[in-house]
């Protein structure tokens, strides 16, 4: 049985493109800024990085360009920390290929959703983990009922959860009930917030890493949210986890992607564009987007954390 856990603060990192005509949608993968925000990542205190996940807009990239995010995700982690590679596919034949990918360019573990595009019934849910899992790395199950439409119930997970190499769970449902129910019906399963703006609801239930979207934009103030929690502190966990959940609501909408991208910009980084099918947000959108993230970053700007 695998050991490596998958825990901690994994960010599923945003990707960055630049202008290229001859690139689809006109925009090429811009690696070297990949590869530095990685970094930037790791330098800030997240354990670990998680490329091509669905804020990697992995379902909008060519073979080749998944392979190559995943390599750069890699490389640049090297012993500084865990990367966890999204290999989510339509069938299970699709999601093992890329989980051997994983393994040959030296993923710690890998991130993977039901069968996407498809509602599965189980049998077709354990099949598909069970070939994602033999070959061999940890794997992290993904749960997210809103986007691929098929519920990892807690019962549901006991079942996966008995299959080798099956270490840990992201959990999207926004349920913080499960938590507690998974870890009784699925002791040894790592349990991971998913969903950034009931991350600490899950922290104080049990959950014992955070797989998350808005460290892209506050990477160091995350880790240090999670530290607090795993420590127990919750009234100095709660003063700097409320001025940020309203930035964090973002995350469960339909528009987290660009809305992370644009958090981004206004922390001083680059977002960017998204890749079709996402546009840019309109107007009233971004107000409101604005407004959220101006209460995160005057209350840090007020009460600093280091990296």
């Amino acid at each position: 049985m695998t050991q490596e856990k998958l825990d901690g603060v994994i960010v599923a990192t945003a990707l960055p493109y630049a202008e290229d005509a001859t690139a689809p949608a006109g925009l090429r993968v811009d690696y070297d800024r990949y590869a530095e925000h990685c970094r930037w990542l790791l330098d800030n205190s997240c354990r670990g990085i998680g490329p091509n996940g669905s804020l990697g807009e992995y379902s909008s990239l060519t073979e080749e360009e998944r392979r190559r995010v995943a390599r750069t995700a890699i490389e640049v982690a090297g012993d500084d920390g865990i990367v966890v590679v999204g290999v989510h596919g339509v069938g299970a034949h699709q999601a093992r290929e890329w989980a051997e990918k994983a393994a040959e360019d030296g993923a710690h573990g890998v991130l993977c959703l039901p069968p996407t595009m498809y509602r599965a019934n189980k049998g077709e849910v354990l099949h598909h983990y069970e070939q994602v899992a033999s070959v061999g790395l940890p794997v992290m199950v993904y749960n997210n009922p809103i986007d691929t439409k098929v519920d990892l119930t807690p019962g549901v997970l006991a079942e996966i959860a008995q299959l080798d190499n099956v270490v840990a769970v992201k959990e999207f449902s926004g349920d913080v009930r499960r938590v507690l129910e998974i870890k009784e019906r699925a002791p040894g399963l790592t349990i991971v917030a998913g969903a950034d703006d009931v991350a600490l609801e899950a922290m104080l239930m049990g959950a014992t890493g955070w797989f998350a979207g808005f460290p892209n934009v506050f990477p160091a103030e995350s880790a240090q949210l999670f530290s607090l929690a795993q420590q127990g502190k919750l009234a100095e966990a709660r003063a700097l986890y409320e001025p940020l959940v309203a930035a964090f609501r973002w995350d469960s909408r339909t528009e987290f992607v660009q809305a992370i991208k644009h958090g981004m910009e206004i922390v001083g980084r680059f977002g960017g564009p998204c890749r079709p099918p996402r546009g840019p947000l309109p107007a009233e959108q971004l107000a409101v987007l604005d407004a959220d993230m101006r209460r995160a970053v005057d209350f840090l700007r007020t009460h600093p954390v280091a990296a």
